[in-house]
């Protein structure tokens, strides 16, 4: 975990950088954000706490700008309750009051360690793959995670890093999906400054900034071929060049990749490097959907239900017997994101001393049907949507599909994409299209004004 702390060390500032470094952080100083963007250019952190007295609004633009991903918490006198509400205004994520509470950075520092997220499993086929990924942990070999969007990639691969010999050294995500073609590369490898406009200060990339620990190159299968060269020559010989630049950077890490396609059929449409696919294959982890794991459910709901209660502040509440009926049913197309998503609609919408069958519900507010068994079910859904596509063209009824799901993920692309099972290239090729069209098409955090498709 790498902290920076930005600001004037006075006495509270001082003791929290204590706290924090008994905690295993490894805390990094500078006087101002100035300071602060040069160590994140040069080295990268994993937190930057920031003194409410200094440009807090000022430093997020920078970090948006820069398209530096690090998430930013501000800390002051806890009776400044103005400054805490401006700086969370000018986007900080949290607002820590000083003195500090021990208690309260630790949990800020693991909050951010873990991103979150938890590692539940008891399926016999989840036994499998963990017992597969522990074994090969601490190799250094390459290992590709596949499967389903929503089965828990990203996860497994933070598991195998925690049980590796690097688990001390960073570990660095990068989601090749949400990431335009045109800024990847920078991403990845870094650049000079002035090697091409916006690149106002030499920046490090991902490789740089996981150098000792482990690099997850998330939904690899939607980089460009052309990129893809250049991965391979930094997986083979530990180098990297930074764009615009004129000297090789050497590396030492480990990679991880995850894919939700199936990499040897992109080969075969040469949409993939074959050299590249055997370079991260040397070890393949399959995580099955979870509805080939059933027993892993419940148990992910009992964790969803628990962890979203804390969250929200309300009292932590156990599934009722038909609710939990209803939970093992559903086939979960979504797999874990959407059980996770249905169980904190849930504990948001039980009114009783249970999580009862009415709380679990479609993001639109709609109870789960009980009255029918799941095959049941399947059936009346299947033949009342097949009653509303006679007389409709499959284009038709592929925009409608392609909007709505944009709608559903509030115009986050790569949501849409993910739950669509297409690639973001071909879903942004579609907008385009639509909106050539005159079609209305939800933008980023909106939803569409309705259109008919002509």
């Amino acid at each position: 975990m790498r902290l920076l702390i930005i600001g004037r060390l006075s006495g509270e500032l001082v003791t929290a950088s204590k706290i924090a470094m008994n905690r295993g952080a490894a805390v990094t100083h500078a006087d101002g954000v100035p300071q602060g963007l040069a160590v994140l250019r040069a080295k990268g952190a994993d937190l930057v706490m920031i003194d409410v007295g200094q440009p807090i609004r000022e430093l997020v633009t920078a970090l948006s700008d820069e398209r530096i991903r690090t998430p930013v918490v501000a800390c002051g006198v806890a009776t400044d309750a103005k400054a805490a509400v401006a700086a969370i205004q000018a986007g900080a994520r949290e607002y820590i009051p000083l003195p500090p509470d021990p208690e309260l950075i630790a949990a800020v520092l693991q909050a951010v360690s873990e991103d979150g997220r938890a590692f539940v499993w008891r399926d016999a086929s989840m036994e499998r793959v963990v017992k597969l990924a522990e074994q090969v942990a601490r190799s250094e070999a390459s290992v590709l995670i596949t499967g389903e969007s929503g089965t828990g990639k990203e996860v497994l691969a933070r598991h195998v890093h925690v049980k590796s010999t690097r688990s001390s050294r960073p570990f660095v995500s990068v989601n090749c999906a949400a990431i335009p073609e045109a800024l990847l590369e920078s991403e990845l490898f870094g650049h000079e400054k002035g090697a091409f406009t916006g690149a106002v200060a030499r920046r490090i990339g991902r490789f740089e900034e996981a150098n000792g620990g482990t690099l997850l190159l998330d939904e690899i299968s939607e980089m460009d071929v052309r990129l893809q060269s250049k991965l391979l020559r930094a997986l083979q010989e530990r180098v990297i060049d930074r764009v615009g630049g004129t000297a090789p950077v050497k590396v030492d890490i480990r990679v991880l990749a995850t894919s939700n396609r199936n990499l040897i059929d992109e080969v075969r449409k040469g949409t993939f490097r074959e050299d590249l696919f055997y370079r991260l294959n040397v070890v393949h982890l399959r995580l099955p959907p979870l509805r080939e794991r059933p027993a892993d459910i419940l148990e992910l709901a009992t964790h969803f239900a628990k962890k979203y209660a804390e969250v929200n502040g309300v009292p932590v509440r156990s599934l009722s017997r038909e609710a939990q009926a209803i939970i093992r049913e559903n086939p979960w197309r979504g797999n874990v994101r959407e059980l996770e998503n249905t169980l904190h609609r849930a504990v948001l919408l039980a009114t009783g001393a249970e999580i009862d069958a009415d709380a679990i519900s479609t993001p639109e507010g709609e109870s789960f049907a009980r009255s029918a068994g799941p095959v049941e079910r399947a059936a009346q859904v299947a033949e009342a949507a097949t009653r509303g596509l006679v007389g409709r063209t499959v284009a038709q009824v592929e925009c409608e599909l392609i909007l709505d799901t944009l709608d559903h993920c509030l115009g986050n692309r790569t949501h849409a994409a993910k739950i669509l099972g297409i690639s973001i290239r071909t879903l942004r090729n579609k907008l385009n299209e639509y909106v050539d069209a005159g079609i209305s098409v939800a933008e980023p955090g909106s939803v569409r004004a309705v259109a008919a498709y002509g």
